[in-house]
């Protein structure tokens, strides 16, 4: 009997021996991401000694930089788990962008200081890096301490298999969008190695993942992060082919991964659609995240209607003015002129008409964005004394008057009567419907045609990487939505001049005076919404005066750092004020890119 025993202690031994091995041997994704969480809490701590002993005159600065580089490093391999388990948290607090901004309190503006590893580049790298010993100190104690505050919670939850696609095709789309353009890396452009080190993340997870895939499709993907890895360690910032890198390697893995995404149940506010196939999609985004409008609502009679409504003058107080008197299909849905003509001859509205096509992709409205839905920005126009001059009550008496939009709105809705929110959704659902993801540049990237000009490659390289247009001008709406959530959109300072030649600063407090009290502070004088450069060839004059008649001095106002680099004194330029160095064949090839992008098929 007691032989009996050893030997079934014995087998039990062997068992768990067997299966120990075999974990150890294939090992699990929640281990492997604990390591790497450890990995960075590790670096942190490194960070914020090393940055302690800088304050001291204990270490050179070029010790710090390794130290930082090191940290950031350790942030790549792992910031696609962090950033999809605290987005709103990482974004802020861990790598925030190196701008002052305002948190709400009551609808009093407080104004925040920036925090994270992008502030810490910008300083560390700074000429001025000696000047700001104590600030480097004090946000590496406060990097660490704000790491803790997560360290635990990833540690006791890892990313689960469920969520990991999710994460993995966010990261390939921060990747492209933020990181091969320099917007992360400000300071040391240090974008290739962090576009590396993020692939080496992803990679090394899906290596040890046993559950996501079969093992022949996780090694065509590994193969292809591979293959991105040795593609990018061949360039540097300035020479890196972002076009061939995102055409046959992001894109290709982005494609891959899709059909292994399990769950599509985000748990965070996104437009962007996880069905997407390419990184140019048309389907790329979901408009309807941006209006009340939901999709289940709209169809193409409710369209139908919202176009007879926008080039119908009966909207205006005096029959004279519709939609299309600013926003005209054959220019772009823009209208041509510096600033529109108002209501009353002779007098012009504000600011210049922007382009409608994809102006749905925003979740704030107008050059000084004071209108959050698309309902909204109809509402400032409906009631502007220089434009429609009139109200609901008025319009909808007028519609209900009208036995053709009578029977249509009734065909729609089911209702006897016509109301506001079913006429602002007769709108927005027209305004939707003014998609442009469809260009020339966009058939290329999609494989859907083979041959692109040169002039076009260059510029879009250019327009990615040298000439900084895409660190505010984002991919692939080429506007100011930011990636990889696309929910909320910036503004910018740039400078901008009265008339080209001016030097002297267009009078337009535009952000600071757009009567949303929490935004009245000094950091928004003169900021402007960041607009799209999709179809930009139609919709000549530019920026919210329309002081610029052509995209060569627009390029050429880039090129000189904007107000502050042409020597004209900018409160809070975001813009750098470096000159660019562009040379007349580069700014042409830029051009020839935005050119690129037209895409309106859309008429009256």
């Amino acid at each position: 009997m007691k032989s009996k025993k050893i030997y079934f202690i014995l087998f039990l031994f062997s068992v768990l021996l067997l299966f120990s091995f075999k974990s150890k041997l294939q090992g699990t994704s929640s281990e492997f991401e604990s390591n790497f969480a450890l990995e960075l809490k590790n670096e942190i701590d490194e960070l914020e000694f090393n940055s302690k002993a800088f304050r001291e005159n204990k270490i050179t600065i070029d010790s710090l930089q390794k130290v930082f580089l090191n940290c950031r490093k350790a942030y790549k391999k792992v910031e696609f788990q962090l950033a999809f388990q605290f987005p709103e948290y990482v974004s802020s607090k861990i790598n925030g962008a190196p701008l002052l901004h305002i948190e709400k309190e009551n609808s009093r503006p407080i104004l925040t200081n920036p925090e994270g590893l992008q502030v810490l580049d910008e300083l560390i790298f700074s000429d001025e890096s000696a000047e700001n010993k104590n600030e480097i100190a004090n946000l590496a104690i406060r990097l660490n301490n704000n790491y803790k505050t997560i360290y635990n919670k990833v540690s006791v939850a890892p990313l689960n298999a469920t969520d990991a696609i999710l994460a993995i095709r966010i990261q390939l789309i921060r990747i492209f969008t933020l990181g091969i353009t320099g917007f992360d890396t400000p300071g040391s452009l240090n974008a290739i190695d962090d576009s590396c080190n993020s692939l080496i993340g992803i990679k090394n997870y899906l290596e040890n993942s046993s559950n996501l895939m079969p093992e022949k499709d996780k090694n065509s993907i590994l193969n292809k992060i591979n293959n991105t890895i040795a593609f990018l360690k061949q360039s540097n910032f300035e020479n890196l082919n972002r076009l061939t890198l995102v055409k046959n390697h992001l894109d290709p893995i982005y494609a891959e991964l899709l059909p292994f995404q399990k769950n599509q149940a985000l748990k965070f506010v996104t437009s962007w659609n996880p069905n997407s196939t390419s990184l140019f999609d048309s389907e790329f985004l979901n408009p309807y995240q941006f209006t009340n409008l939901k999709k289940e609502e709209d169809s193409e009679g409710l369209r139908s209607l919202g176009k007879s409504l926008f080039f119908d003058s009966m909207l205006s107080h005096d029959n004279k003015m519709n939609c299309a008197s600013c926003h005209q299909p054959e220019k772009g849905f823009a209208d041509g002129t510096p600033k529109s003509m108002s209501n009353k001859n002779g007098i012009t509205v504000f600011r210049n008409s922007p382009t409608l096509l994809n102006s749905a992709y925003a979740d704030r409205f107008f050059y000084d964005l004071r209108a959050y839905t698309l309902e909204q920005q109809v509402e400032h126009v409906i009631f502007n004394n220089l434009e429609f001059n009139t109200s609901y009550a008025e319009i909808l008496n007028k519609l209900n008057s009208n036995k053709t939009y009578r029977e249509k709105f009734k065909t729609i809705f089911k209702k006897k009567s016509i109301t506001r929110e079913d006429f602002t959704k007769a709108l927005a659902s027209y305004v939707l419907s003014l998609k442009s993801y469809n260009s020339s540049f966009d058939q290329y990237v999609r494989g859907e045609t083979s041959k692109i000009d040169a002039s076009v490659a260059n510029g879009f390289n250019l327009f990615t990487g040298k000439a900084n247009c895409a660190t505010c001008h984002f991919s692939p709406t080429f506007s100011g939505l930011v990636p990889p959530l696309y929910v909320e959109n910036e503004s910018e300072i740039l400078g901008v001049f009265s008339k080209p030649t001016s030097k002297e600063l267009d009078e337009d407090e535009g952000r600071n005076n757009n009567g949303v009290l929490y935004e009245k502070s000094w950091i928004y004088e003169k900021s402007f919404k960041t607009v799209t450069v999709r179809n930009a060839n139609e919709t000549a004059p530019y920026f919210h005066n329309g002081a610029y008649t052509n995209l060569d001095d627009v390029l050429e106002f880039y090129n000189q750092g904007g107000g502050e680099g042409m020597g004209v004194a900018t409160r809070n330029q975001t813009l750098g004020s470096d000159k660019l160095n562009l040379t007349t064949e580069e700014k042409n090839d830029i051009v020839a890119f935005i050119k690129s992008l037209s895409d309106n098929k859309h008429t009256r």
